[in-house]
């Protein structure tokens, strides 16, 4: 395997061949009193339009939640849900459960109330911070002793059918996916200025593990932002000194395609990374230029690999914008049961990063987790280079008359087609052919679709058998669970097929 672009020092591997950091610290607590006593007066968490925390009075209020939590019966271990939204509540929130010593449980403000009374007695929470309560308050406390083995929280993952799964994720692997942040991205290990705007949820682990805790552990202010809106997005940039932007490539095209962003001062800012569906490389580019002192970068990872897996830096995301790039520096990627054609098999991870398995179900756990390997779902190719390619979920490929068209491969090429502002594809039911190629497409807002030439870009770009044979053109966005997976099985029963002329 090639070399990695990253920093590598400073990891061993255990006796079962896991890499992780050495040097790390011994909790996240320990991390945060580092940060408070490095500068108990910078700005720390900003809650747009809203409170403002140096570290300090971060530090104070999250322990007068733990001496809270404490005094309502919440010992070690015990587990806290946050149904709280967005804002400097569900940072006190979240790090009061772990000053506590207990164990955060992040509830999907998106979910349906079954989905969320499932995830609290599911994972067996003592309390609930629910919107409209004050949150606990108490003689000020903090766990001494917390270790990195020990369970920091509970993330539920949202897949696409039946109840979620609660990812148990430990202090290391918080501090891991901090240090991988850290090391991919370029960040400096203390520097205030990196101040990161977190227009994505906090319950999710790209908001959570990859932009709080990683502003929080270099000292730099985590800028809150209540519910997402293009207009307040652009304004926070030059008002808030933002240096750090991470969010999905929707947001980039419209924040750059936004009537006023010529005006908007973006000088400040230093890194603009992206993830979580396919970016065509004109965005790439796009942003490039919107961002002109900025380094880009392409991020890939999991509920169970506490975030990031993989980082395409931004020596490479311009040409290889389908890549999700190299392995972060802990981690080791493999490939199962690989196609003897196409080098596709399924992605297997390992690593600091990966937790140690889903709460309260075994058989799941055994069945994803091992060896070490997390079996991520996820169909892959690594090329010559080292470099990674997702091409599709392994529930989702589609069998075209025993050829294997992997989605995320025909979504990549897609994506980069004239007028595209999402696409989805999947199976067609054939009677001969089994399955044939189907892509449902949204249009750029505000322009008519010239599905002719979105073919003749994919006939460009891919094997013929690859190219879609039906298409459906959608008004509405792509329609997502709460944890923003696109729903197939809904893209299925609702498009209205127009067979394409061969």
């Amino acid at each position: 395997m090639p070399a990695s672009p990253f920093d590598d020092s400073g990891i061993e591997r255990d006796a079962a061949g896991v890499r992780h950091y050495t040097g790390l610290p011994e909790s996240v607590v320990a991390m945060l009193r580092a940060s408070v006593e490095r500068d108990p007066g910078g700005e720390a968490v900003v809650e747009l339009d809203g409170p403002r925390l140096t570290f300090r009075q971060l530090w104070d209020g999250a322990a007068r939640v733990a001496g809270g939590l404490r005094g309502a019966g919440v010992g070690r271990g015990d587990r806290v849900a946050i149904r709280l939204g967005n804002g400097a509540d569900w940072v006190l929130g979240f790090l009061g459960t772990l000053l506590a010593g207990g164990v955060a449980v992040p509830v999907n403000t998106r979910f349906t109330e079954e989905e969320a009374r499932y995830v609290v007695e599911d994972s067996g929470a003592r309390v609930v911070l629910a919107p409209g309560t004050p949150l606990p308050d108490g003689a000020p406390y903090a766990e001494e002793g917390l270790g990195l083995a020990d369970l920091a929280a509970i993330f539920y993952t949202s897949g696409t059918t039946g109840f979620p799964k609660g990812a148990m994720t430990s202090h290391e692997n918080f501090l891991t996916n901090t240090e991988n942040a850290r090391r991919v991205v370029g960040l400096a290990g203390h520097d205030p200025s990196l101040r990161n705007l977190i227009s994505v949820p906090l319950f999710h682990v790209t908001g959570c593990n990859s932009q709080l805790l990683v502003a929080l552990e270099g000292g730099a202010a985590a800028v809150v932002m209540p519910a997402f809106d293009v207009g307040r997005f652009l304004r926070a940039v030059p008002e808030e000194r933002i240096a750090v932007l991470t969010s999905v490539p929707a947001v980039y095209w419209l924040a750059i395609s936004s009537a006023g962003f010529a005006d908007v001062d973006v000088s400040g800012v230093r890194y603009t990374t992206y993830g979580g569906a396919p970016i065509a490389p004109d965005l790439v580019q796009r942003i490039q230029r919107a961002f002109p002192g900025a380094r880009v970068g392409n991020g890939f990872g999991l509920t169970e690999t506490s975030s990031i897996s993989t980082f395409l830096p931004h020596e490479y995301a311009d040409a290889h914008a389908d890549s999700v790039g190299f392995p972060a520096p802990v981690v080791d990627l493999r490939l199962a049961d690989p196609d003897p054609e196409t080098g596709v098999g399924e992605l297997l991870i390992r690593g600091g990063n990966v937790v140690q398995g889903y709460w309260g179900k075994p058989e799941a756990t055994v069945e994803t987790f091992v060896d070490g390997w997390l079996h991520s779902g996820d169909l892959a190719r690594i090329d010559d280079e080292g470099l990674t390619y997702v091409v599709d979920r392994a529930k989702d490929m589609i069998n075209r008359g025993g050829e294997n068209v992997y989605c995320v491969e025909v979504e990549n090429a897609l994506a980069a087609a004239p007028g595209v502002f999402e696409v989805a594809v999947v199976g067609v039911p054939d009677p001969v052919m089994g399955e044939k190629v189907g892509a449902v497409v949204v249009p750029l807002p505000g322009t008519e679709l010239d599905v002719g030439a979105v073919l003749a870009h994919a006939r460009a770009h891919l094997a013929d058998f690859k190219v879609p044979q039906f298409v459906s053109v959608r008004a509405a966005v792509l329609p997502r669970n709460p944890g923003g997976k696109v729903l197939k099985p809904v893209l299925r029963r609702e498009a209205s097929w127009e067979p394409v002329p061969r």
